[in-house]
């Protein structure tokens, strides 16, 4: 399995080299407040990896978070349950 993730990160990591490689077109990113000149490559993987994060932490957020606080809840009523004989 570990052979697996790896195998499937440097699929990855070629993947993003390909795309930085074949994207050297010079960009300016405007933020309003600053310029930013960039290659379009980079600028394609940067956006790509910001939106997986930001993503991610949605996910995280409205999911995730909810469900640890419902398992914390529920184990807390478990504890505090009176322990019933078998008998």
């Amino acid at each position: 399995m570990r052979l697996l993730r790896f195998l499937i990160a440097i699929l990855f990591l070629a993947a993003g080299a390909i795309v930085g490689a074949l994207n050297r077109a010079p960009v300016v990113i405007d933020l309003a407040f600053a310029r930013m000149p960039a290659n379009l490559g980079v600028s394609l993987l940067v956006a790509l990896l910001l939106g997986v994060l930001l993503g991610g932490l949605a996910i995280s957020a409205s999911v995730v978070l909810p469900l640890r606080r419902r398992l914390a809840r529920a184990e807390r009523r478990d504890a505090s349950a009176p322990l019933s004989s078998g008998t």
